[in-house]
């Protein structure tokens, strides 16, 4: 079974960010996820520009950018410019999806759709043929270190039909509360990515623990 690890900055520490870029370098993940939260999609604020523009800087695998904020598509080419290769935009925040959509395959990136848990996966079937990662939030958008909503199964088992359906190449992200006794389920479920963030820096060998993540 193929499927990628992608542990999420906003569980770094910030005081050691270039440390923790190079661990996650050096690791087996395979992507880096960051969350840019502007305080009103979202009842929390991460970080911007500058600090996205220091990571591209020392990192060395694909920058997957999760934007959970409103009126996206104001920023699609500044987030290019500075390196993501996946934007993820929350379905929740595009009056016209499909629009966005295609802005950010414009711009020459993956395009990615966010779903809160309480969103149904058939509000993607008019757009899922277009879409490159559907990211499925398995927790409330907007912190860290979230219970895992058990639902999530369920949901990207539908997803997974959906996909196949209507014969698209979108790949199915987790997002939220993923760890080292539910990686497996989810796997199995359909999960193509997987999100972690807690599970990986709060460990006291967070390469060893992206190891574990990557076995089957």
């Amino acid at each position: 079974m193929s499927y990628l690890i992608a542990p999420s900055i906003l569980s770094a520490d910030f005081g050691n960010l270039q440390r923790d870029i190079e661990m996650i370098n050096q690791s087996s993940a395979d992507w880096f996820h960051i969350d840019i939260m502007d305080g009103v999609f979202v009842p929390n604020i991460s970080f911007g520009f500058p600090v996205l523009k220091t990571i591209q800087k020392h990192a060395k695998k694909p920058l997957d950018v999760h934007l959970m904020i409103v009126d996206p598509d104001r920023y699609t080419q500044a987030f290019k410019d500075v390196g993501a290769e996946i934007l993820t935009v929350h379905y929740e925040a595009c009056t016209h999806l499909h629009r966005s959509i295609q802005n950010i395959k414009n711009c020459g990136m993956k395009a990615g759709v966010a779903i809160n848990p309480h969103t149904s996966i058939n509000l993607l079937e008019d757009t899922i043929h277009d879409i490159d990662l559907v990211c499925v939030m398995s927790v409330n958008p907007g912190f860290g270190g979230q219970k895992f909503i058990e639902n999530t199964y369920h949901k990207v088992s539908l997803l997974k039909q959906l996909i196949k359906s209507k014969n698209s190449k979108a790949l199915i992200e987790i997002d939220g509360g993923v760890d080292l006794n539910n990686y497996k389920k989810l796997l199995q479920s359909g999960a193509d990515v997987l999100v972690a963030g807690n599970t990986v820096f709060s460990s006291d060998n967070p390469i060893d623990t992206i190891k574990k993540l990557k076995v089957i």
